[in-house]
């Protein structure tokens, strides 16, 4: 009797038991679900992961090499203007001793001219020197270091024979005179005067240059800067033109 009654009870209770038990292993299997889940996730995210560094690292290399190959062009940009410059230089230096040759060979012959022998009877004056023997005598004393006597003699060239061919030049050498005393202002006006009488003149593209110079020495770099830009833009083919326009690209505005 007793124990029927308590039946009910008992089949309640392990009804309950056997619920708990299921839900326990429903929770154990979601959770066991969850963490596949979750580790997979986790791997995948590592996976995405190790593929980004990877496509960061394979960049810092690009990087590195783009600017390796950039220091490797800058440096042979360098050399390549250096040795153009140099060759420009040497070029200039040829062309002005074949120049000055030139000049020393009219000058002897202008001399030859004037010493030669008069006629019997003839009692005229010595004529005067020659522009060939005035330029050449002037730069003479221009390289001994007597600037003044220099300068004088170009001057009177310039006077007597105005439309000599080698006037531009003499009057660069004017300039010179000035820049050596270092009167930079006189400098600056001559080799400006230069360009302004003799414009078609390769002597002018010169002037403008050796102009940069003063100026650039004297710290005037927006007005080297203006003279450099004139002789790309006027005389563009000539030797200066070159230098002007390796030097622009260091000068500051």
């Amino acid at each position: 009797m007793r124990l029927s009654r308590f039946a009910p009870l008992a089949s309640v209770v392990l009804a309950g038991c056997l619920a708990s038990k299921t839900d326990i292993a429903l929770l154990q299997t979601d959770l066991q679900t969850m963490r596949a889940e979750s580790a997979r996730g986790d791997s995948a995210r590592r996976a995405q992961i190790d593929q980004v560094l990877a496509q960061v690292i394979r960049s810092n290399d690009s990087i590195r090499a783009i600017s390796a190959r950039l220091a490797r062009l800058q440096s042979d940009a360098s050399s390549n203007f250096y040795e153009m410059n140099r060759q420009i230089l040497a070029l200039q230096e040829l062309s002005g001793q074949s120049q000055r040759r030139l000049q020393e060979l009219r000058g002897a012959v202008e001399e030859r001219v004037q010493t030669a022998a008069p006629a019997p009877g003839d009692s005229a004056a010595p004529a005067a020197p020659g522009p060939g023997q005035l330029f050449q005598s002037s730069l003479d004393q221009l390289r001994r270091g007597s600037v003044s006597t220099a300068r004088s003699g170009f001057e009177e060239l310039l006077r007597t024979y105005p439309t000599y061919e080698d006037a531009p030049e003499a009057l660069v050498y004017v300039a010179e005179t000035y820049a050596a005393e270092r009167n930079q202002a006189a400098a600056d006006s001559v080799y400006g005067l230069v360009v302004q009488r003799y414009p078609r003149s390769p002597k002018a593209a010169t002037a403008l240059y050796k102009r940069a110079q003063v100026l650039r020495s004297a710290g005037q770099n927006a007005a080297a800067r203006a003279a450099l830009e004139r002789i790309v833009r006027d005389y563009p083919r000539s030797d200066e033109a070159a230098l002007a326009r390796d030097q622009l690209r260091t000068l500051g505005r």
